[in-house]
């Protein structure tokens, strides 16, 4: 734990972090890596979160803040450093509809985070499924040409690779229990992350974040995620399976980052959001997730006043790697 609490407070505070910082009292309760609750209180939290007391901004940024303001005093404050993620090109739907979830309606959405001049990470899906939602259903295909060369110009224009499973298939039927890697093995698990990242890397793609489908997978297969990546993502469904953490802390030998309302969902929910931390200077790394779909069926309405109002304070991942790395070293 002690070096899981040094290098947290290194990702938090930066390379202005003063010696012993992570022993501070409010230091060391913002970042200090939870353990993943009883099944009783992960329910508890579920239901805060759904009541709206659980979100990002009382639950995560104000003790975060608290303690940069303990440790730096009036030079906590600043401009947020958004770190936006993208879920998932290819779309899991772009088999069964291609018009309304293929590579060309992807392409506007793109074009739009590119003009703007906003850096993303996008969760990318080796192969793409047919009938996702069904975990009875087998057929799947490999990415085709168009989807290969749109990913493979992408870092050239401000995009970074996360891997996204297999091939997003659910292994349970219910709504409330999507997901790829739930009730997997540990070797089933590493299993499925060795396929995937073998059918990325002819394209040249190796990932060093992790997006789990749906946002769900069990607590024991954290440490072999751990293993294989950086950064492990979660969101508001990962509550229910690791409980509610802070984000980014350390935890294990990954960076975990979940997102949470209301920097999670649509453009216009988040626009609110993260406005308030503009306005607020909450100088922190705060991931912001967005479903270019659910944009798409938007008609990316909302979507462009979103990329004029958190644009000058998107931050690209590969800077955000590179505080990981950092951090790393602070043990």
């Amino acid at each position: 734990m002690a070096d899981e609490l040094a290098r947290s407070t290194r990702l938090l505070l930066g390379p202005e972090a003063p010696p012993g910082a992570e022993r501070m009292r409010a230091v060391r309760a913002a970042v200090r890596p939870r353990r993943v609750p009883s099944a009783p209180v992960r329910f508890a939290q579920r239901v805060e979160r759904k009541l709206g007391r659980l979100e990002y901004e009382q639950a995560v940024a104000e003790p975060l803040m608290a303690a940069r303001r303990e440790a730096l005093g009036d030079a906590a404050a600043g401009p947020p450093r958004f770190l936006i993620r993208m879920d998932e090109f290819p779309h899991y739907m772009a088999w069964d509809e291609p018009e309304r979830y293929g590579t060309s309606a992807y392409l506007r959405f793109h074009e739009l985070m590119h003009q703007a001049g906003v850096p993303y990470l996008v969760a990318v899906l080796p192969r793409v499924s047919s009938a996702t939602l069904d975990p009875t259903a087998t057929r799947w295909r490999r990415l085709e040409d168009d989807e290969r060369a749109l990913l493979a110009k992408m870092p050239s224009e401000g995009v970074s690779y996360g891997l996204h499973g297999l091939d997003h298939r659910t292994r349970d039927a219910s709504p409330r229990r999507h997901s790829e890697l739930c009730g997997l093995s540990v070797g089933e698990t590493e299993e499925l992350l060795a396929t995937a990242l073998a059918e990325l890397e002819p394209s040249g793609i190796r990932p060093r974040v992790f997006v789990p489908p749906y946002n769900r997978f069990d607590a024991r297969q954290y440490p072999v995620l751990a293993r294989e990546f950086d950064v492990v993502c979660g969101g508001p469904e990962t509550v229910g399976l690791l409980g509610f953490q802070r984000s980014p802390v350390w935890r294990g030998d990954a960076v975990y980052l979940p997102a949470y309302h209301p920097l999670y969902g649509r453009a216009g929910e988040v626009l609110e959001g993260a406005s308030r931390l503009i306005e607020s200077q909450a100088a922190l790394w705060a991931p912001i997730v967005l479903h270019w779909g659910w944009e798409a069926d938007d008609g990316f309405a909302d979507l462009a006043r979103l990329l004029a109002a958190i644009g000058p304070y998107a931050a690209h991942w590969d800077d955000f790697l590179a505080e990981v790395d950092a951090s790393r070293l602070a043990a």
